[in-house]
């Protein structure tokens, strides 16, 4: 996907049940046009002035539209909440896989979880990255159209209205895996419990006897991140310890960031005995900046991660960490998405968390005399 691609402003969609001088007509008064998500590709391109095979071009992703029909053509598959007859929605065997950012081995085990289940199913995946955005740009938008997949996975990431729509009139289901926001009611999405993973990480270290507990946050718009860090908090004031602010860094997810949060932390004179890292990636970011300041990790600084990857094992010492199942959320996220384009009733649901755990290593200790 082009970096400097732009995304397509969310657009307002129509209320029948509460017309408006400013809302647009969805139809239902207009001649020869039927009500909101019955009117058919013929009846929509009269609306639009254009051909039936016009209006099929734009519903395929076709590039050879111009762009001011394309828009008209697109608003009113939106007002009238138009979906393709299953006949009409010959889907190819795909499932397309989004991912926010696409360079660690948080994506791997992501992408392992989609591939255990769309190989049983014989189906495969295509990966696409948005860049660092966290609403994929029109462009991928219009790619998706082309390939009609059998449904779309976006991880820390998410659609605008635009976006939605688009993916509904072509009858693509979504699902948004670790959602980057809120994803509103009406989305299906598979999380974590990232809040009381936080929590069992910072009760960890005061049981141990720490009471200056520092933290290393992911990105502040990341939901999953926030509530990474309302859950340290939680245990702080549970135990009755301050949250002192000079304590919190934030980060970006990035060995960098854990790196240079790690040296601000550890360089004052009353540092932090024990440190909540965002995510494995930053945990080992401070080990870095731990080394560099000659700070042994657990006898000088207790260190916790979050995601359990496969490294979390290997370094030295192995890191104590909280293991979030992200293979097992993207089966998940890839059973979801499937029996939803089968029209099935989703068998756990259409709005998940799945549980985190602690997992206990060598780099968490008793805090230094």
């Amino acid at each position: 996907m082009p970096a400097g691609e732009a995304t397509i402003p969310p657009m307002t969609q129509s209320n029948p049940s509460n017309p408006s001088p400013a809302t647009r007509d969805n139809g239902s008064n207009r001649p020869g046009v039927r009500s909101a998500g019955t009117a058919t590709l013929a009846e929509i391109a009269r609306e639009a002035g254009v051909s039936a095979p016009t209006v099929s071009k734009v519903l395929n992703g076709r590039a050879d539209v111009a762009p001011a029909t394309r828009t008209r053509v697109e608003e009113l598959l939106r007002d009238y909440g138009y979906r393709r007859r299953r006949a009409e929605a010959t889907r190819s065997p795909l499932i397309d896989l989004v991912f926010h950012e696409l360079e660690s081995a948080w994506a791997m085990e992501v992408i392992r979880g989609v591939e255990n289940v769309a190989r049983d199913e014989g189906l495969s995946v295509v990966l696409s990255e948005s860049a660092g955005r966290l609403t994929p740009g029109r462009t991928w938008a219009d790619q998706v159209a082309a390939r009609r997949p059998y449904g779309v996975i976006l991880v820390l990431s998410g659609l605008d209205e635009s976006g939605r729509a688009l993916l509904t009139s072509r009858s693509v289901p979504f699902v948004v895996m670790d959602p980057a926001g809120d994803p509103g009611d009406d989305v299906p999405s598979i999380g974590a419990t990232n809040w009381h993973g936080g929590l069992a990480a910072t009760r960890h270290l005061i049981e141990l006897g720490h009471t200056r507990i520092g933290a290393i946050s992911g990105p502040s718009r990341m939901m999953c991140s926030r509530a990474r860090v309302d859950g340290y908090r939680a245990a702080l004031e549970t135990a009755g310890l301050p949250v002192d602010p000079a304590l919190i860094r934030p980060g970006n997810f990035h060995h960098e960031s854990g790196y240079r949060a790690g040296l601000e932390l550890l360089r004052g004179p009353d540092r932090p005995t024990a440190v909540f890292a965002g995510n494995d990636l930053q945990a080992l970011g401070l080990y870095e900046a731990a080394r560099e300041l000659g700070l042994r990790v657990p006898e000088d600084l207790s260190v916790v991660g979050f995601d359990d990857l496969p490294v979390a094992r290997w370094v030295g010492p192995p890191l104590t960490t909280v293991r979030q199942p992200l293979t097992e959320m993207a089966e998940a996220a890839a059973k979801l998405v499937i029996e939803l384009g089968r029209q099935e009733r989703p068998s756990a649901g259409t709005r998940m968390e799945l549980a985190t755990s602690l997992v206990v290593r060598s780099s968490t200790g008793a805090p230094p005399a």
